[in-house]
């Protein structure tokens, strides 16, 4: 019987993985503190998704700067994401 406390062994995230956590939370920092001249360079985004029927705006904003170091830290403890 094995009763010895199983240890987390984190993993440094894909590449992908960053590449997206990156994104969302320049996303969310425009948006959360609406910064006027980069949220004209960021509409596709904002019409990507609105075709999933969301609206982007400050709460939206905060959400995503909440999503980006949480994406972070499942990647580097789920292998493979």
């Amino acid at each position: 019987m094995h009763t010895a406390a199983m240890r987390l062994q984190p993993n440094p995230p894909r590449m992908i993985t960053v590449g997206i956590a990156l994104a969302l939370g320049v996303v969310g920092l425009v948006y959360a503190w609406p910064i006027d001249g980069l949220i004209s360079i960021i509409a596709p985004i904002t019409d990507v998704i609105a075709s999933f029927g969301l609206t982007m705006g400050r709460e939206l904003g905060f959400l995503c700067l909440f999503a980006c170091p949480s994406l972070l830290a499942v990647g580097s403890l789920l292998p493979g994401i």
